[in-house]
């Protein structure tokens, strides 16, 4: 399993509208072979920035299945324009098999 981590920064004051519109952009993001599961989460102390916490069942799942598909297209225009700027995102493996 990678964990996908996007940290993106919203356009001041767009944040609720980002929000409204996300519930429409994570059914494509989850109609994507090898998805498991994502969370959104909005930071307490920086206003417009937010995590995306997508699980997938491999790094190919994201990169080439969803990155390189139609898919992609829809999501980023569902969003992107609320974006700031590019997000930053990074890819994580487990350490162990153990997780709590």
């Amino acid at each position: 399993m990678i964990l996908e981590i996007a940290t993106i920064h919203v356009k001041p004051g767009q944040g609720k509208l980002f929000e409204g519109i996300f519930p429409e952009a994570e059914k494509v993001i989850a109609s994507s072979p090898g998805y498991i599961s994502h969370e959104l989460r909005r930071s307490v102390e920086n206003s417009g920035k937010y995590v995306l916490l997508v699980r997938w069942e491999s790094l190919e799942a994201h990169l080439v299945g969803f990155r390189e598909s139609p898919r992609f297209l829809k999501w980023r225009r569902l969003i992107g324009g609320f974006f700031q700027g590019p997000p930053e995102v990074e890819h994580f493996e487990p350490t162990t098999d153990h997780m709590l």
